[in-house]
């Protein structure tokens, strides 16, 4: 497997220049689907972090789906990993990471974690893959660090990363949640040291597992208990995470609460996919009317299949933008790209790319 290679120091310094970004994460299995990354409008968007790869006990790194990544016709060339090497070509501002992990790699991520040798494997493994498919870095997504042990290995890990992909060359970053409980096992000030961003995921704060309904991506809580993002970017703010550092996360996808007609209320089950949620292209539920509460910036519909879905639209991610701005944070990412519509005027990653390069 080869690519076309593109000098990554120019790269990262050309990516410097970029006054914020706004990234998306591209699932390998959306080619399943017929979503290509060729169909993404990269007049607005200046990176891609490529989700996932598998890492294995031994701490090696490896692509988790062959035929997706290199083999699938994919905008007329093999593989969406290859697909987006030629976009790279096309687009010299565009970077392409390679996610590590995801919602199934948690206990493998403890155990390699928790030793230097593996700890290492990880690394070298890392940088072999990336140097074979000519990517620009890893980003580690680990759900996640679960006491201040793991949380602890966890900055032990991109310790042994930097060894082996050296800041001035490679991007290293990590999606971390937006949840302080767990935030509070990690020193996220040296976590930072090493990464070039924190991919703040500043949603899933309510879903199917809450006691009650609530917006899972509300900028503002509506009370001192309730987790937002603006109060998660405040810990790491205070933890001393340079803002620069910090990407502000917006969801491509809604979170249903059957038999609920707003926040705060009892729910019984969710509509939507088997996690109870469904995609922003989906929404609103037909027959449901959109509105925006602008004390939490939330979107929201209430009836139809989905009872009350919380989400975003088009304006709460121009006031996530300014936001963004305000703070000085590095910008935005999306999750996941696919689930995007593809009107300009309601697309979400065409939103914030015009709030946040806007005067």
């Amino acid at each position: 497997m080869s690519f076309p290679s593109v000098s990554r120091k120019s790269r990262i310094t050309s990516a410097a220049n970029v006054l914020y970004n706004n990234a998306v994460y591209w699932p390998n299995h959306s080619v399943y689907r017929g979503d290509t990354p060729g169909s993404l409008n990269y007049g607005c968007i200046n990176r891609v972090y490529y989700a996932f790869a598998n890492i294995m006990a031994d701490g090696g790194v490896f692509l988790s789906d062959e035929w997706a990544d290199v083999t699938a016709p994919c905008d007329g060339v093999q593989g969406a990993l290859g697909s987006l090497m030629h976009l790279k070509q096309k687009y010299p501002h565009l970077q392409v990471v390679l996610s590590i992990g995801g919602g199934a790699s948690s206990e493998t991520f403890a155990l390699v974690t928790s030793s230097a040798i593996l700890r290492n494997n990880f690394a070298q493994s890392a940088r072999g893959l990336v140097e074979a498919s000519g990517l620009d870095g890893i980003d580690i997504v680990w759900d996640y660090p679960c006491s201040p042990q793991q949380g602890s290995d966890f900055v032990s890990l991109l310790a042994a990363v930097r060894v082996h992909l050296p800041e001035d060359r490679y991007l290293l970053t990590a999606a971390l949640p937006g949840a302080k409980s767990i935030l509070q096992n990690i020193n996220v000030r040296q976590a930072a040291e090493y990464l070039d961003s924190i991919n703040l995921m500043a949603y899933d704060y309510f879903g199917a597992w809450s006691h009650r309904s609530g917006h899972h991506s509300q900028l503002y809580a509506m009370n001192k208990e309730e987790a937002s993002g603006a109060s998660s970017v405040q810990y790491l703010m205070a933890s001393a995470v340079p803002g620069k550092k910090i990407l502000f996360g917006i969801p491509l996808f809604g979170r249903s609460f059957l038999h609920a007609s707003g926040s705060g209320h009892k729910f019984q089950g969710a509509g939507g996919g088997d996690d109870g949620s469904f995609e922003y292209c989906q929404l609103p539920r037909r027959g449901t009317k959109e509105q925006v509460d602008k004390r939490a910036v939330a979107a929201q519909c209430v009836g139809g299949d989905g009872g009350f879905v919380t989400y975003d639209n088009p304006d709460t991610v121009k006031a996530k933008a300014t936001f963004c701005k305000q703070k000085g944070l590095g910008g935005l990412f999306y999750s996941s790209a696919p689930s995007d519509v593809k009107d300009s005027k309601r697309s979400l990653i065409a939103a914030g790319f015009r709030t946040l390069h806007s005067s």
